[in-house]
């Protein structure tokens, strides 16, 4: 066994657990989004609604929730289908840094998307 067969491995376990949560993640994230749109106000503008004090942001209700849930569904298939390609393409020397980067990063954007569901869930009530 040489250092890249031991690397090779580190990475199909760490890649493995990486795009099985991010997967759970986007299905939790549609889950949400879909029953907010059941009680969200379907208008052209959500953000006054949300936001009164800040009404130059213009968001139909289909992009402030679906938005970030389309973003983890992407990101999902791009990891899975790019398994390969990813092995190569390497950001930093530590495999475990980059997977918890992109782990931080992913958990933003799932945190983003529940919030935003939540607030159109809290609106309609």
């Amino acid at each position: 066994m040489t250092f890249d067969d031991d690397s090779a491995d580190q990475f199909t376990h760490l890649h493995r657990a990486f795009t099985f949560h991010l997967g759970v993640a986007a299905a939790l994230a549609w889950m949400t989004a879909l029953y907010a749109a059941l009680h969200a106000p379907w208008v052209r503008n959500i953000r006054p609604l949300i936001d009164p004090t800040n009404p130059s942001q213009v968001e139909s209700t289909w992009s402030f929730l679906f938005g970030f849930p389309v973003l983890l569904t992407v990101a999902w298939v791009v990891v899975y289908a790019g398994r390969d390609i990813l092995r190569q393409f390497r950001l930093m020397k530590n495999q475990r840094v980059e997977f918890a980067f992109a782990g931080a990063v992913a958990f933003a954007i799932f945190y983003m998307a529940i919030d935003r569901a939540v607030a159109a869930i809290l609106l309609a009530s």
